[in-house]
């Protein structure tokens, strides 16, 4: 299985065009790696590209992946989209798809895919364009991606449905296990992990390699910035730092190698000579950045 990082930043990519935070400030004055929106390319053993995840910046993305080719003038040079969830940072990618010749396969969950074809109209509106061959992922059940030695299983990782929804809709985010049948591999990403139960702790264990959350350093990090009144954790997102966070938890992990995604442009972690990096790195753990490549 070879996996590609896409895009390692979360929503708003970095640097975010309005923040002027001292990491994104380090990032316009070339100190610090600037990083794309959250996303990953996964492929088998010979078979073609799946992303994992439509960031707003998929068409450059798109472009960096190594024999990325098709046959035709007009021909996709991958096989297919999963989502992990329905934000806008993870969906409005789908939209750029909509030149492709042949219906765009999407895999997803069906609260991703409810809200997709009503709250926020992805589907409907790729339908009056190339269409959507939509195929479900439902929990703790394997799917096979045809043309592919890849099979993938979704599981539960909590959280809130989108902002766009309102505060009564029931969307979760999902984390994606992928698995080899070639190599034997295993990768699990999960991208936005608002909690970590022992069903969780145990999927990344028995996992070869993680992607996973490493979107804020502290759970009032927005807060202390005086960015939001919300915490880390009321955005569905378990902090890297502290007791119960997830730079704790990955570091009880002998197995997998741990790799953080989805890093806020706020978080400490992105200023290589940071404290904050120091630590991630003291516990076995790295930090993603764009074009930063797996293979399992």
């Amino acid at each position: 299985m070879r996996v590609r990082v896409l895009g390692s930043a979360a929503g708003g990519g970095f640097p975010q065009w309005n923040c002027h935070c001292g990491s994104c400030e380090a990032a316009r004055a070339g100190t610090a790696r600037a990083r794309t929106q959250s996303s990953i390319a996964v492929r088998g053993d010979g078979g073609p590209w799946f992303l994992a995840n439509a960031s707003p910046d998929l068409r450059q993305q798109i472009e960096s992946l190594a024999n990325a080719t098709a046959n035709g003038i007009r021909a996709a040079p991958i096989a297919g989209v999963l989502l992990t969830d329905a934000e806008i940072d993870h969906t409005a990618g789908l939209l750029l798809l909509r030149e492709s010749s042949t219906p765009i396969r999407v895999f997803g969950g069906d609260g991703v895919r409810r809200a997709l074809a009503s709250d926020y109209p992805v589907l409907p509106i790729l339908g009056r364009y190339c269409s959507v061959d939509w195929r479900s992922l439902e929990p703790g059940r394997t799917l096979a991606l045809e043309g592919s030695s890849l099979e993938v299983e979704a599981f539960s990782v909590g959280g809130d449905a989108p902002r766009y929804m309102g505060a009564s809709a029931q969307v979760e985010a999902s984390g994606l296990v992928f698995r080899d049948r070639a190599s034997g591999g295993v990768l699990a990403y999960v991208p936005g992990l608002a909690r970590l139960d022992d069903e969780i702790r145990e999927r990344l264990g028995s996992s070869d390699a993680v992607l996973v959350d490493g979107t804020f350093w502290r759970d009032d990090e927005l807060i202390d910035l005086g960015i939001s009144p919300r915490t880390a954790r009321d955005m569905g997102h378990v902090p890297l730092s502290g007791a119960g966070g997830t730079l704790e938890a990955l570091a009880s992990l002998t197995r997998p190698r741990k790799i953080l995604v989805h890093v806020n442009n706020t978080n400490p972690i992105l200023i290589e000579d940071s404290l904050e990096r120091a630590a991630v790195h003291g516990a076995g753990i790295e930090v993603a950045y764009d074009g930063l490549e797996v293979e399992l």
